[in-house]
């Protein structure tokens, strides 16, 4: 068989080319500064100016995120003005390391939420946890609540099962189903000023849970769930009966002290 021919060098700089894109394509994630998740296209890689270790200093306080009670008191009063919404020092997530749908990972062990739960937050949660395995702790900044309430079961139970702390920081704010994330925790935490707020849940046909029969089998899936999270029978129906004393459309809010009637706080 004849010996193949030596390539044109226009042809060999072009495989040489190719060969350092498939290379390229193939190094590890940690070579690139921010990785974006999405669910139907995997892994995008950016490009940011500065340190991702660098945060934006209108973002989370990250002495307030410590939640030294004692230090952040005389901050109490910032609710007083505020409802449903952060606090405006919270009006950034800062930089990332890496997205996953409302989940901003800023270090090895802290990940950021803000934004609601849709049917694809379990996955993305999922896969922020195999990306860093070292998390522990999800800060939650804006959390107004879910668009798909069987997707935000599930995800509770996950960071139940994870082991993750919750932590409301100064200024945070979390409300609807996003409450039962935060109750999630294996370790809670919130600040003086942190604000819950829940109300009733509504199914596809309207009606809210005090229109289903009190022994309805829907009622034992969140007593069930909330009994799952730490609370006693007690608790789990005094916690269930509260929020559903309040209309969907409207919000009942709660403060630390209040949550804390409930189950235990770090």
């Amino acid at each position: 068989m004849a010996r193949p021919s030596a390539l044109p060098p226009a042809l060999l700089r072009s495989a040489i080319v190719a060969l350092l894109a498939a290379v390229l394509a193939f190094a590890p994630a940690q070579a690139q500064t921010v990785m974006t998740v999405t669910t139907t296209i995997g892994w995008t890689y950016e490009e940011v100016d500065g340190p991702a270790a660098i945060l934006d200093p209108t973002a989370l306080d990250e002495d307030a995120a410590l939640l030294d009670d004692a230090a952040l008191v005389d901050a109490a009063d910032l609710g007083a003005t505020r409802r449903y919404a952060p606090a405006a020092t919270l009006a950034t997530l800062g930089p990332a390391k890496a997205r996953f749908g409302p989940f901003a990972v800023v270090d090895a062990g802290t990940a950021r939420m803000a934004g609601d739960v849709t049917a694809a937050t379990p996955r993305q949660f999922a896969a922020m946890l195999a990306a860093f395995p070292a998390l522990r702790r999800i800060e939650m900044i804006d959390c107004p609540g879910s668009l798909d309430e069987e997707a935000n079961l599930i995800l509770a139970r996950a960071i139940r099962r994870a082991g993750l702390e919750t932590v409301v920081p100064s200024g945070g704010s979390v409300r609807s189903g996003a409450v039962e994330l935060w109750l999630a925790g294996a370790v809670r935490r919130a600040a003086p000023d942190a604000e819950f707020g829940v109300h009733s849940w509504i199914d596809e046909e309207g009606r809210e849970a005090n229109d289903y029969p009190a022994d309805d089998p829907v009622h034992a899936e969140y007593l069930g769930l909330y009994r799952e999270l730490g609370m006693d029978d007690a608790s789990a129906h005094a916690f269930y009966t509260l929020t559903n004393s309040t209309p969907f459309d409207t919000v009942r809010a709660l403060t630390r002290a209040d949550m804390a009637r409930f189950v235990a706080l770090d």
